[in-house]
């Protein structure tokens, strides 16, 4: 009854709604971390780093070996990959993270896919990392900044069920609240508008075409709620280095903490 209702409104009133569904884009929620991360958090050398008038946290756990910056995923934090971190600091990787505009300890407020991409550019220039991991949304920041500064040298590359279509994303969210199609017209408009780029453009899939990285390693559950598993091939269609493996009972946020899915990352990154 309230899906019907919304649809209803929003055909009347598509600007009103539009607005409001726009800053839900672009205002992602806080969530409150759990002791585990917090106590891995705590283990970190922390930092705050200025990023265009933003303070952004940073975390920095050291070792001897191959650098390793992590990339959370919207409205994530860095301490989503507390047990992976755990695991990889028993090694001589050396690990970094960060949280991005308006997500975790990092300054709250409004940020969008080109800013949290340009916050992404800002670390990988700051740490100089040889190697990446992003989970979920943390993909399309990184394979942005990657697109808009080809300078950057990074070995491997990890990302962990990646969305492709930034077009796609809004189609899913009016689906699952019953916004109507001319409030999804109005928002798409305002967000080309904005970036001055046809909507179509902002994808994973176009992104990596002129991105070089040696090797890149692509893990998706095959049940997948959240981001579905067809996005990800998609993305391995167009990148030709892309490894993709399919996995199964790890879902969209398990995937962060299944032992397995760790093995497999330290096994490529600790291979030569």
């Amino acid at each position: 009854m309230k899906k019907r209702l919304i649809y209803f409104l929003s055909n009347l009133f598509p600007e009103h709604f539009a607005k409001r569904a726009y800053h839900v884009l672009t205002h992602p929620q806080i969530k409150k971390l759990r002791p585990q991360e917090l106590e891995v958090l705590d283990t970190a050398e922390k930092e705050q780093f200025d990023f265009n008038g933003t303070k952004l946290a940073t975390y920095h756990w050291p070792g001897k070996g191959e650098k390793v910056l992590f990339i959370h995923g919207w409205e994530g934090q860095a301490g989503n990959f507390y047990e992976l971190i755990e695991r990889l600091k028993n090694t001589d990787l050396n690990l970094f993270a960060f949280d991005a505009p308006a997500h975790g300890f990092s300054s709250s407020g409004k940020t969008t896919l080109w800013v949290f991409g340009d916050a992404v550019a800002a670390m990988i220039e700051y740490i100089k990392p040889d190697y990446l991991l992003s989970h979920s949304f943390g993909g399309v920041a990184t394979t942005s900044a990657l697109k808009n500064n080809p300078n950057f040298k990074i070995s491997k590359y990890i990302l962990l069920c990646p969305p492709d279509s930034f077009s796609e994303r809004i189609d899913q969210i009016a689906e699952m609240v019953g916004i109507s199609s001319k409030v999804k017209s109005v928002l798409k408009a305002q967000i080309q508008h904005e970036i001055e780029l046809p909507i179509t453009d902002l994808s994973v899939s176009n992104f990596v075409k002129t991105i070089t990285i040696p090797e890149v390693l692509i893990l998706h559950d095959e049940a997948d709620k959240v981001v579905p598993i067809e996005q990800s091939l998609r993305v391995a269609q167009n990148w030709s280095v892309a490894q993709h493996i399919t996995l199964k009972g790890t879902g969209h946020f398990r995937i962060l903490r299944d032992d397995k899915v760790h093995a497999r990352i330290e096994a490529f990154f600790n291979r030569d």
